[in-house]
Protein backbone atom coordinates (compact mmCIF):
# COMPACT_ATOMS: atom_id res chain seq x y z
CA UNK A 1 0.00 0.00 0.00
CA UNK A 2 2.59 2.32 1.00
CA UNK A 3 4.30 1.50 -2.67
CA UNK A 4 1.08 2.11 -4.33
CA UNK A 5 0.56 6.16 -2.62
CA UNK A 6 3.80 6.92 -3.73
CA UNK A 7 3.22 5.31 -7.35
CA UNK A 8 0.01 7.59 -6.98
CA UNK A 9 1.82 10.60 -5.77
CA UNK A 10 4.96 10.13 -8.10
CA UNK A 11 1.86 10.50 -11.04
CA UNK A 12 0.54 13.45 -9.51
CA UNK A 13 3.94 15.53 -9.18
CA UNK A 14 4.76 14.64 -12.91
CA UNK A 15 1.31 16.06 -13.85
CA UNK A 16 2.07 19.32 -12.02
CA UNK A 17 5.12 19.61 -14.41
CA UNK A 18 2.92 19.22 -17.36
CA UNK A 19 0.74 21.70 -16.05
CA UNK A 20 3.59 24.17 -15.02
CA UNK A 21 2.73 23.93 -11.26
CA UNK A 22 6.40 22.52 -10.46
CA UNK A 23 9.44 22.88 -11.63
CA UNK A 24 10.43 20.21 -14.72
CA UNK A 25 13.49 19.78 -12.71
CA UNK A 26 12.05 18.69 -8.91
CA UNK A 27 13.37 15.59 -8.03
CA UNK A 28 11.62 15.03 -4.64
CA UNK A 29 11.96 12.06 -2.50
CA UNK A 30 8.37 11.35 -1.36
CA UNK A 31 7.94 10.11 2.22
CA UNK A 32 4.96 8.39 3.26
CA UNK A 33 4.27 7.10 6.57
CA UNK A 34 1.66 5.05 8.66
CA UNK A 35 -0.87 7.50 10.55
CA UNK A 36 -0.65 7.20 14.29
CA UNK A 37 -4.33 7.60 14.56
CA UNK A 38 -6.28 5.39 12.51
CA UNK A 39 -8.94 8.45 12.60
CA UNK A 40 -6.95 10.20 9.94
CA UNK A 41 -5.99 7.69 7.76
CA UNK A 42 -3.85 4.58 7.40
CA UNK A 43 -0.95 6.54 5.47
CA UNK A 44 0.23 10.09 5.29
CA UNK A 45 2.60 12.65 3.41
CA UNK A 46 3.86 15.73 3.78
CA UNK A 47 4.60 16.07 0.15
CA UNK A 48 2.85 19.33 -0.06
CA UNK A 49 4.63 21.14 2.77
CA UNK A 50 8.13 19.98 1.08
CA UNK A 51 7.25 21.60 -2.75
CA UNK A 52 5.37 24.49 -1.49
CA UNK A 53 8.31 26.98 -2.09
CA UNK A 54 9.25 25.63 -5.23
CA UNK A 55 5.88 25.81 -5.90
CA UNK A 56 4.89 29.21 -5.26
CA UNK A 57 1.81 27.95 -3.28
CA UNK A 58 0.55 27.90 0.35
CA UNK A 59 1.14 24.02 1.54
CA UNK A 60 -2.79 23.64 1.88
CA UNK A 61 -3.33 24.59 -2.25
CA UNK A 62 -1.16 22.39 -3.20
CA UNK A 63 -2.20 19.72 -1.47
CA UNK A 64 -5.39 20.54 -2.72
CA UNK A 65 -3.66 20.68 -6.53
CA UNK A 66 -1.86 17.21 -5.98
CA UNK A 67 -4.73 15.23 -4.80
CA UNK A 68 -6.90 16.79 -7.61
CA UNK A 69 -3.82 15.39 -10.21
CA UNK A 70 -3.90 12.11 -8.37
CA UNK A 71 -4.49 8.93 -10.70
CA UNK A 72 -7.49 7.06 -10.31
CA UNK A 73 -7.01 3.33 -8.43
CA UNK A 74 -9.08 1.27 -6.46
CA UNK A 75 -7.02 1.57 -3.67
CA UNK A 76 -7.71 4.33 -2.32
CA UNK A 77 -10.57 4.77 -0.88
CA UNK A 78 -10.27 8.44 -0.08
CA UNK A 79 -7.81 11.11 0.97
CA UNK A 80 -8.05 14.08 3.46
CA UNK A 81 -6.22 16.76 3.49
CA UNK A 82 -5.02 17.96 7.40
CA UNK A 83 -3.28 20.43 9.25
CA UNK A 84 -1.03 22.95 7.35
CA UNK A 85 -0.88 20.69 4.47
CA UNK A 86 -0.87 17.00 5.22
CA UNK A 87 -2.69 14.53 2.63
CA UNK A 88 -3.89 11.58 4.45
CA UNK A 89 -4.85 8.15 2.46
CA UNK A 90 -7.74 5.84 3.31
CA UNK A 91 -7.07 2.51 2.32
CA UNK A 92 -9.94 0.55 0.72
CA UNK A 93 -10.51 -1.94 2.61
CA UNK A 94 -10.14 -5.07 -0.35
CA UNK A 95 -6.87 -3.63 -1.15
CA UNK A 96 -5.30 -3.38 2.57
CA UNK A 97 -6.47 -6.87 2.82
CA UNK A 98 -4.71 -7.97 0.19
CA UNK A 99 -1.67 -8.20 2.38
CA UNK A 100 -3.25 -11.85 3.43
CA UNK A 101 -2.66 -13.09 0.57
CA UNK A 102 0.19 -11.68 -0.42
CA UNK A 103 1.92 -13.47 3.30
CA UNK A 104 0.31 -16.63 2.61
CA UNK A 105 1.35 -16.53 -1.09
CA UNK A 106 4.92 -15.83 -0.10
CA UNK A 107 5.46 -17.93 3.17
CA UNK A 108 9.08 -17.79 4.28
CA UNK A 109 9.95 -15.55 2.07
CA UNK A 110 7.07 -12.60 2.62
CA UNK A 111 9.88 -10.05 4.11
CA UNK A 112 13.06 -10.97 1.91
CA UNK A 113 14.30 -9.04 -0.47
CA UNK A 114 17.14 -9.06 -3.23
CA UNK A 115 18.27 -4.95 -2.69
CA UNK A 116 21.74 -6.58 -1.59
CA UNK A 117 22.51 -7.69 -4.94
CA UNK A 118 24.73 -10.35 -3.95
CA UNK A 119 27.23 -7.72 -2.51
CA UNK A 120 29.75 -9.87 -0.23
CA UNK A 121 29.45 -8.53 3.10
CA UNK A 122 31.30 -9.87 6.31
CA UNK A 123 30.46 -9.88 9.74
CA UNK A 124 32.48 -9.68 12.59
CA UNK A 125 31.32 -10.55 15.87
CA UNK A 126 31.93 -12.03 19.21
CA UNK A 127 35.81 -11.91 18.93
CA UNK A 128 36.36 -13.51 22.33
CA UNK A 129 40.34 -13.89 24.16
CA UNK A 130 40.42 -17.64 24.58
CA UNK A 131 41.16 -17.34 27.63
CA UNK A 132 37.11 -18.41 29.71
CA UNK A 133 34.11 -18.76 28.84
CA UNK A 134 32.08 -16.25 26.99
CA UNK A 135 30.67 -13.18 29.44
CA UNK A 136 27.18 -12.08 28.70
CA UNK A 137 28.91 -9.17 27.17
CA UNK A 138 30.13 -11.31 24.50
CA UNK A 139 26.60 -12.59 24.37
CA UNK A 140 25.09 -9.67 23.72
CA UNK A 141 27.93 -9.42 20.83
CA UNK A 142 26.36 -12.54 19.66
CA UNK A 143 23.14 -11.98 19.44
CA UNK A 144 23.26 -8.60 17.51
CA UNK A 145 26.15 -9.75 15.08
CA UNK A 146 24.22 -13.53 14.58
CA UNK A 147 20.81 -11.29 13.65
CA UNK A 148 22.96 -8.54 11.89
CA UNK A 149 23.84 -11.29 9.69
CA UNK A 150 19.99 -12.57 9.37
CA UNK A 151 19.01 -9.24 8.19
CA UNK A 152 21.46 -8.64 5.43
CA UNK A 153 21.35 -12.69 4.31
CA UNK A 154 17.10 -12.21 4.10
CA UNK A 155 17.85 -8.31 2.39
CA UNK A 156 19.98 -10.14 -0.68
CA UNK A 157 23.37 -9.97 0.90
CA UNK A 158 26.52 -12.67 0.30
CA UNK A 159 27.16 -12.94 4.36
CA UNK A 160 30.60 -14.20 6.13
CA UNK A 161 30.46 -14.63 9.76
CA UNK A 162 34.19 -14.12 11.04
CA UNK A 163 35.16 -14.83 14.75
CA UNK A 164 38.39 -12.99 15.25
CA UNK A 165 40.52 -14.85 17.94
CA UNK A 166 43.34 -13.26 20.07
CA UNK A 167 45.55 -15.81 20.83
CA UNK A 168 48.43 -13.73 20.81
CA UNK A 169 49.93 -11.69 23.36
CA UNK A 170 50.30 -11.40 27.46
CA UNK A 171 46.40 -12.56 28.25
CA UNK A 172 47.59 -15.59 26.72
CA UNK A 173 50.65 -16.19 28.40
CA UNK A 174 48.76 -15.13 31.41
CA UNK A 175 46.49 -17.96 30.51
CA UNK A 176 49.07 -20.82 30.15
CA UNK A 177 50.63 -18.88 33.65
CA UNK A 178 47.24 -19.91 35.50
CA UNK A 179 47.09 -23.21 34.41
CA UNK A 180 50.78 -23.88 35.13
CA UNK A 181 49.94 -22.68 38.30
CA UNK A 182 46.60 -24.87 38.90
CA UNK A 183 49.00 -27.80 37.39
CA UNK A 184 51.49 -27.59 40.52
CA UNK A 185 48.83 -27.55 42.96
CA UNK A 186 49.22 -23.70 43.51
CA UNK A 187 46.05 -21.26 44.15
CA UNK A 188 45.45 -17.01 43.77
CA UNK A 189 46.16 -17.41 47.88
CA UNK A 190 49.86 -18.49 46.92
CA UNK A 191 52.67 -15.87 46.62
CA UNK A 192 53.73 -17.53 43.39
CA UNK A 193 50.51 -17.44 41.82
CA UNK A 194 50.46 -15.03 38.87
CA UNK A 195 49.95 -11.53 38.90
CA UNK A 196 47.42 -11.12 36.54
CA UNK A 197 46.11 -14.97 36.71
CA UNK A 198 42.94 -16.15 36.05
CA UNK A 199 40.91 -17.13 38.89
CA UNK A 200 37.72 -19.08 37.62
CA UNK A 201 36.87 -22.89 38.46
CA UNK A 202 37.46 -23.53 34.78
CA UNK A 203 41.55 -22.76 35.42
CA UNK A 204 41.24 -26.20 37.55
CA UNK A 205 39.45 -28.47 34.82
CA UNK A 206 42.40 -27.16 31.76
CA UNK A 207 44.65 -27.82 34.54
CA UNK A 208 43.30 -31.26 35.29
CA UNK A 209 42.91 -32.21 31.80
CA UNK A 210 45.99 -31.08 31.06
CA UNK A 211 48.04 -33.48 33.46
CA UNK A 212 45.76 -36.21 32.85
CA UNK A 213 47.03 -36.48 28.98
CA UNK A 214 43.47 -35.73 27.71
CA UNK A 215 43.23 -34.76 23.96
CA UNK A 216 41.52 -31.62 23.00
CA UNK A 217 39.77 -31.16 19.48
CA UNK A 218 38.58 -27.33 18.52
CA UNK A 219 37.68 -26.14 15.78
CA UNK A 220 40.93 -26.45 13.50
CA UNK A 221 43.46 -28.47 15.90
CA UNK A 222 43.69 -30.84 18.27
CA UNK A 223 45.59 -31.19 20.75
CA UNK A 224 46.98 -33.84 22.94
CA UNK A 225 48.53 -32.57 26.76
CA UNK A 226 51.76 -33.36 27.64
CA UNK A 227 50.94 -33.28 31.46
CA UNK A 228 54.46 -31.94 31.72
CA UNK A 229 53.52 -28.89 34.15
CA UNK A 230 57.29 -27.72 33.11
CA UNK A 231 56.07 -27.01 29.73
CA UNK A 232 54.79 -23.83 29.31
CA UNK A 233 54.02 -23.57 25.89
CA UNK A 234 52.58 -27.04 25.44
CA UNK A 235 50.46 -25.93 28.37
CA UNK A 236 49.85 -22.54 26.34
CA UNK A 237 48.81 -24.85 23.37
CA UNK A 238 46.41 -27.14 25.30
CA UNK A 239 44.72 -24.31 27.29
CA UNK A 240 44.32 -21.81 24.33
CA UNK A 241 42.48 -25.52 22.80
CA UNK A 242 40.42 -26.08 25.22
CA UNK A 243 38.80 -23.12 25.96
CA UNK A 244 38.13 -22.34 22.00
CA UNK A 245 36.20 -25.83 22.36
CA UNK A 246 34.63 -24.52 25.56
CA UNK A 247 33.46 -21.21 23.46
CA UNK A 248 32.90 -23.42 20.31
CA UNK A 249 29.93 -25.44 22.53
CA UNK A 250 28.58 -21.95 24.51
CA UNK A 251 27.93 -21.04 21.09
CA UNK A 252 26.71 -23.90 19.86
CA UNK A 253 24.02 -23.54 22.94
CA UNK A 254 23.28 -20.13 21.65
CA UNK A 255 22.74 -21.17 18.19
CA UNK A 256 25.76 -19.23 16.56
CA UNK A 257 27.82 -20.57 14.02
CA UNK A 258 30.79 -18.99 11.88
CA UNK A 259 31.86 -19.35 8.63
CA UNK A 260 35.19 -18.29 9.37
CA UNK A 261 37.94 -18.52 12.48
CA UNK A 262 40.69 -16.10 12.22
CA UNK A 263 43.95 -16.51 14.18
CA UNK A 264 45.59 -12.97 15.27
CA UNK A 265 49.31 -15.03 15.53
CA UNK A 266 48.72 -16.40 11.57
CA UNK A 267 49.30 -12.44 10.73
CA UNK A 268 52.66 -12.65 12.90
CA UNK A 269 53.76 -16.57 11.44
CA UNK A 270 52.66 -15.28 7.81
CA UNK A 271 54.12 -12.17 7.34
CA UNK A 272 51.74 -9.92 7.15
CA UNK A 273 52.51 -7.53 10.38
CA UNK A 274 55.98 -6.97 9.02
CA UNK A 275 54.45 -6.42 5.87
CA UNK A 276 51.85 -3.70 7.31
CA UNK A 277 54.83 -2.32 8.88
CA UNK A 278 57.39 -2.43 5.92
CA UNK A 279 54.22 -0.28 3.51
CA UNK A 280 53.62 2.40 6.40
CA UNK A 281 57.11 3.36 6.55
CA UNK A 282 57.79 3.26 2.64
CA UNK A 283 54.63 6.08 2.34
CA UNK A 284 56.25 7.80 4.97
CA UNK A 285 53.70 8.09 7.33
CA UNK A 286 55.96 6.94 10.17
CA UNK A 287 58.64 8.19 12.58
CA UNK A 288 60.97 7.51 15.45
CA UNK A 289 60.77 8.97 18.83
CA UNK A 290 62.28 8.14 22.12
CA UNK A 291 63.02 4.92 20.86
CA UNK A 292 59.27 3.65 19.11
CA UNK A 293 57.82 4.07 15.77
CA UNK A 294 55.05 6.38 15.55
CA UNK A 295 52.09 6.46 12.97
CA UNK A 296 50.86 9.71 12.05
CA UNK A 297 47.20 8.92 12.61
CA UNK A 298 46.62 12.47 12.93
CA UNK A 299 46.97 12.71 9.29
CA UNK A 300 44.18 10.89 8.89
CA UNK A 301 41.76 12.41 11.35
CA UNK A 302 42.92 10.83 14.85
CA UNK A 303 43.67 13.32 17.65
CA UNK A 304 47.11 11.91 18.05
CA UNK A 305 49.44 10.26 16.48
CA UNK A 306 49.91 6.20 17.73
CA UNK A 307 52.99 4.42 18.66
CA UNK A 308 53.20 0.92 16.18
CA UNK A 309 56.29 -0.66 18.12
CA UNK A 310 57.14 0.11 21.85
CA UNK A 311 60.10 1.52 23.22
CA UNK A 312 61.20 -2.17 24.90
CA UNK A 313 59.97 -3.93 21.32
CA UNK A 314 56.68 -5.31 20.13
CA UNK A 315 53.89 -4.12 18.38
CA UNK A 316 51.09 -2.22 20.07
CA UNK A 317 47.99 -3.74 19.85
CA UNK A 318 46.68 -1.75 17.14
CA UNK A 319 49.30 -2.49 14.53
CA UNK A 320 47.84 -6.25 14.07
CA UNK A 321 44.14 -4.60 13.53
CA UNK A 322 45.45 -2.52 10.83
CA UNK A 323 46.82 -5.61 9.55
CA UNK A 324 43.98 -7.65 9.79
CA UNK A 325 41.58 -5.39 8.29
CA UNK A 326 43.90 -5.09 5.34
CA UNK A 327 43.91 -8.82 5.01
CA UNK A 328 39.31 -8.47 4.70
CA UNK A 329 40.03 -6.18 2.02
CA UNK A 330 42.38 -8.37 0.32
CA UNK A 331 39.72 -10.95 0.49
CA UNK A 332 37.16 -9.19 -1.45
CA UNK A 333 35.09 -7.62 1.11
CA UNK A 334 33.72 -4.33 -0.10
CA UNK A 335 31.86 -3.68 3.59
CA UNK A 336 32.92 -5.04 6.80
CA UNK A 337 30.75 -4.53 9.54
CA UNK A 338 32.34 -5.32 13.31
CA UNK A 339 29.95 -5.73 15.88
CA UNK A 340 32.10 -5.07 19.15
CA UNK A 341 32.06 -3.87 22.60
CA UNK A 342 31.57 0.16 23.70
CA UNK A 343 35.15 -0.24 24.78
CA UNK A 344 36.87 -0.65 21.53
CA UNK A 345 35.34 2.79 20.55
CA UNK A 346 38.64 4.05 20.59
CA UNK A 347 40.29 1.97 18.06
CA UNK A 348 37.75 2.85 15.17
CA UNK A 349 39.82 6.50 14.63
CA UNK A 350 43.00 4.49 14.13
CA UNK A 351 42.22 1.45 12.66
CA UNK A 352 40.47 3.69 10.33
CA UNK A 353 43.89 5.93 9.86
CA UNK A 354 46.29 3.11 9.55
CA UNK A 355 44.36 1.54 6.77
CA UNK A 356 44.49 5.09 5.11
CA UNK A 357 48.38 5.36 5.83
CA UNK A 358 48.07 2.07 3.75
CA UNK A 359 47.50 4.13 0.24
CA UNK A 360 45.86 1.19 -1.04
CA UNK A 361 42.61 2.10 -1.64
CA UNK A 362 39.99 1.65 1.23
CA UNK A 363 37.81 4.35 1.18
CA UNK A 364 37.13 6.69 4.60
CA UNK A 365 34.61 5.26 7.10
CA UNK A 366 35.76 1.80 6.20
CA UNK A 367 35.13 -0.73 7.93
CA UNK A 368 31.31 -0.07 9.87
CA UNK A 369 31.20 -0.48 13.40
CA UNK A 370 28.37 -1.58 15.88
CA UNK A 371 29.49 -1.06 19.23
CA UNK A 372 27.10 -2.33 21.97
CA UNK A 373 27.39 -1.10 25.43
CA UNK A 374 27.46 -3.23 29.09
CA UNK A 375 24.93 -5.56 30.35
CA UNK A 376 23.81 -5.66 33.69
CA UNK A 377 22.19 -8.43 34.92
CA UNK A 378 19.55 -8.80 37.84
CA UNK A 379 17.61 -11.18 39.90
CA UNK A 380 15.26 -10.16 42.50
CA UNK A 381 16.48 -6.25 41.72
CA UNK A 382 19.98 -7.03 42.74
CA UNK A 383 22.61 -7.06 40.07
CA UNK A 384 23.97 -10.68 39.61
CA UNK A 385 28.04 -10.16 39.18
CA UNK A 386 29.85 -13.35 39.97
CA UNK A 387 29.78 -16.92 38.21
CA UNK A 388 30.57 -20.38 40.13
CA UNK A 389 32.52 -21.34 36.31
CA UNK A 390 34.13 -17.81 35.52
CA UNK A 391 34.84 -16.75 38.74
CA UNK A 392 34.36 -12.87 37.97
CA UNK A 393 31.42 -12.76 35.83
CA UNK A 394 28.01 -14.02 34.42
CA UNK A 395 28.45 -16.05 31.29
CA UNK A 396 26.37 -16.23 28.52
CA UNK A 397 25.70 -20.37 29.63
CA UNK A 398 24.44 -19.02 33.05
CA UNK A 399 21.93 -16.98 31.44
CA UNK A 400 20.84 -19.56 28.63
CA UNK A 401 20.82 -21.94 31.88
CA UNK A 402 18.79 -19.82 33.42
CA UNK A 403 16.26 -18.68 31.30
CA UNK A 404 16.85 -20.60 27.80
CA UNK A 405 18.15 -19.54 24.53
CA UNK A 406 15.30 -17.75 22.87
CA UNK A 407 14.90 -15.52 26.05
CA UNK A 408 18.69 -14.90 26.47
CA UNK A 409 19.28 -14.27 22.32
CA UNK A 410 15.94 -11.77 22.73
CA UNK A 411 16.72 -9.95 25.38
CA UNK A 412 20.43 -9.31 24.49
CA UNK A 413 19.48 -8.10 20.98
CA UNK A 414 15.93 -6.27 21.23
CA UNK A 415 17.83 -3.08 23.00
CA UNK A 416 19.70 -0.37 20.89
CA UNK A 417 23.20 -1.70 20.48
CA UNK A 418 24.23 1.76 22.40
CA UNK A 419 22.25 1.77 25.14
CA UNK A 420 22.95 -0.15 28.35
CA UNK A 421 21.42 -3.19 29.13
CA UNK A 422 20.10 -4.52 32.21
CA UNK A 423 18.86 -8.06 32.02
CA UNK A 424 16.28 -9.05 34.41
CA UNK A 425 16.26 -12.80 34.77
CA UNK A 426 12.94 -12.77 36.64
CA UNK A 427 11.28 -11.20 33.56
CA UNK A 428 12.80 -13.51 31.05
CA UNK A 429 11.78 -16.48 32.65
CA UNK A 430 8.14 -15.40 33.60
CA UNK A 431 5.04 -16.13 31.61
CA UNK A 432 3.60 -12.89 31.66
CA UNK A 433 2.73 -10.68 29.07
CA UNK A 434 5.45 -8.07 30.82
CA UNK A 435 7.82 -11.03 29.26
CA UNK A 436 8.28 -9.76 25.67
CA UNK A 437 9.49 -12.93 24.11
CA UNK A 438 7.12 -14.87 25.82
CA UNK A 439 4.12 -12.11 24.77
CA UNK A 440 5.42 -12.69 20.95
CA UNK A 441 5.78 -16.54 20.84
CA UNK A 442 2.15 -16.67 22.24
CA UNK A 443 0.33 -15.01 19.20
CA UNK A 444 2.22 -17.25 17.78
CA UNK A 445 1.00 -20.06 19.98
CA UNK A 446 -2.74 -18.75 19.54
CA UNK A 447 -3.11 -18.86 15.70
CA UNK A 448 -2.42 -22.39 15.80
CA UNK A 449 -4.37 -23.07 18.51
CA UNK A 450 -7.36 -21.48 16.59
CA UNK A 451 -6.26 -23.80 13.67
CA UNK A 452 -6.58 -26.82 15.62
CA UNK A 453 -9.87 -25.78 17.23
CA UNK A 454 -11.49 -25.16 14.30
CA UNK A 455 -10.06 -28.85 12.94
CA UNK A 456 -11.67 -30.65 16.03
CA UNK A 457 -14.62 -28.73 15.47
CA UNK A 458 -15.23 -30.25 11.63
CA UNK A 459 -13.84 -26.34 10.31
CA UNK A 460 -10.69 -26.64 8.47
CA UNK A 461 -9.42 -23.95 7.44
CA UNK A 462 -10.26 -23.18 3.68
CA UNK A 463 -7.90 -21.57 1.56
CA UNK A 464 -9.91 -20.57 -1.61
CA UNK A 465 -12.89 -19.27 0.64
CA UNK A 466 -10.82 -16.80 2.82
CA UNK A 467 -8.99 -15.34 0.43
CA UNK A 468 -11.79 -14.45 -1.83
CA UNK A 469 -13.36 -12.11 0.56
CA UNK A 470 -10.73 -10.44 2.62
CA UNK A 471 -12.38 -7.04 2.45
CA UNK A 472 -14.73 -8.64 5.17
CA UNK A 473 -11.84 -7.79 7.25
CA UNK A 474 -13.08 -4.30 8.16
CA UNK A 475 -12.92 -3.81 11.70
CA UNK A 476 -10.63 -1.51 13.28
CA UNK A 477 -8.85 -3.96 14.90
CA UNK A 478 -8.56 -6.09 12.00
CA UNK A 479 -7.37 -3.05 9.94
CA UNK A 480 -4.60 -2.03 12.56
CA UNK A 481 -3.13 -5.79 12.31
CA UNK A 482 -3.33 -5.67 8.55
CA UNK A 483 -1.64 -1.87 8.33
CA UNK A 484 0.94 -3.64 10.53
CA UNK A 485 1.91 -6.79 8.57
CA UNK A 486 2.40 -4.23 5.50
CA UNK A 487 4.99 -2.86 7.23
CA UNK A 488 6.96 -5.71 7.61
CA UNK A 489 9.02 -5.65 4.19
CA UNK A 490 9.95 -2.00 5.17
CA UNK A 491 11.13 -2.90 8.88
CA UNK A 492 13.04 -5.45 7.36
CA UNK A 493 15.10 -3.41 5.21
CA UNK A 494 15.79 -0.75 7.46
CA UNK A 495 16.77 -2.85 10.25
CA UNK A 496 19.22 -4.22 7.67
CA UNK A 497 20.57 -0.62 6.19
CA UNK A 498 21.09 0.64 9.72
CA UNK A 499 22.38 -1.85 11.49
CA UNK A 500 19.57 -2.56 13.91
CA UNK A 501 17.99 -5.85 14.70
CA UNK A 502 16.11 -4.48 17.75
CA UNK A 503 13.79 -2.57 15.21
CA UNK A 504 12.51 -6.13 14.06
CA UNK A 505 12.28 -6.97 17.42
CA UNK A 506 10.43 -3.47 18.74
CA UNK A 507 8.15 -4.68 14.96
CA UNK A 508 7.38 -8.78 16.62
CA UNK A 509 6.20 -6.32 20.01
CA UNK A 510 3.55 -4.50 18.49
CA UNK A 511 2.46 -6.78 15.63
CA UNK A 512 1.73 -9.30 18.71
CA UNK A 513 0.08 -6.29 20.95
CA UNK A 514 -2.25 -5.82 17.66
CA UNK A 515 -2.87 -9.32 16.99
CA UNK A 516 -3.99 -9.82 20.75
CA UNK A 517 -6.85 -6.89 20.98
CA UNK A 518 -7.85 -8.26 17.44
CA UNK A 519 -8.15 -11.72 19.41
CA UNK A 520 -10.03 -10.52 21.81
CA UNK A 521 -12.15 -7.95 20.04
CA UNK A 522 -13.65 -9.99 16.99
CA UNK A 523 -14.96 -13.32 17.10
CA UNK A 524 -13.03 -16.46 15.04
CA UNK A 525 -14.85 -19.10 15.73
CA UNK A 526 -18.26 -17.80 14.39
CA UNK A 527 -20.69 -20.34 12.28
CA UNK A 528 -20.39 -18.40 8.79
CA UNK A 529 -17.98 -20.72 6.69
CA UNK A 530 -17.50 -17.45 4.84
CA UNK A 531 -16.13 -14.68 7.98
CA UNK A 532 -14.57 -17.59 10.29
CA UNK A 533 -12.50 -18.52 7.22
CA UNK A 534 -11.75 -14.84 6.47
CA UNK A 535 -10.29 -14.40 9.68
CA UNK A 536 -8.62 -17.50 10.33
CA UNK A 537 -6.41 -15.92 7.01
CA UNK A 538 -5.41 -13.44 9.08
CA UNK A 539 -4.34 -15.18 12.20
CA UNK A 540 -2.24 -17.42 9.55
CA UNK A 541 -0.79 -14.31 8.36
CA UNK A 542 0.05 -12.76 11.72
CA UNK A 543 1.38 -16.58 12.36
CA UNK A 544 3.87 -16.55 9.29
CA UNK A 545 5.17 -12.94 9.57
CA UNK A 546 6.01 -13.89 13.69
CA UNK A 547 7.69 -17.10 12.16
CA UNK A 548 9.43 -14.70 9.96
CA UNK A 549 10.65 -12.06 12.53
CA UNK A 550 11.74 -14.67 14.75
CA UNK A 551 13.42 -16.30 12.94
CA UNK A 552 15.34 -12.63 12.05
CA UNK A 553 15.97 -12.42 15.95
CA UNK A 554 17.03 -16.43 16.20
CA UNK A 555 14.07 -17.47 18.32
CA UNK A 556 11.88 -20.19 18.00
CA UNK A 557 7.84 -19.33 16.95
CA UNK A 558 6.15 -22.69 19.34
CA UNK A 559 2.76 -24.15 18.56
CA UNK A 560 2.07 -24.27 22.04
CA UNK A 561 2.73 -22.56 25.26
Amino acid sequence: MKDTIISLLEGAVDALKHQGVLPNDLTPTIKVDPTKDKAHGDYATNLALMLAKPSGMKPRDLADTLVAALPASDAIQKTEIAGPGFINFFAAADAAAQIVAQVLDSGDAFGRSLIGKGEKVQVEFVSANPTGPLHVGHGRGAAIGDCLCRLLEATGYDVTREFYYNDAGAQIKNLALSVQARAKQLGPDDASWPEDGYRGEYIIDVANDYMAGKTVTADDREVTAKADADDLEAIQAFAVAWLRREQDLDLKAFGVEFDVYFLESSLYDDGKVEATVEKLVANGHTYEEDGAMWLRTTDFGDDKDRVMRKREGGYTYFLPDVAYHLDKWQRGFTTVINEQGADHHSTVTRVRAGLQALEVGIPKGWPDYVLHQMVMVTRSGVEVKLSKRAGSYVTVRDLIDEVGRDATRFFLAARRADSQLTFDIDLARSQSNDNPVYYIQYAHARVCSMLRKAEEAGHPFDHGIATAHLALLDSDQEKAVLNRLARYPEVVEHAAKNREPQQVAQYLLDLAGDFHICYNAVKVMVDDDTLRNTRLALGLAVRQVLRNGLDLMGVSAPEEM
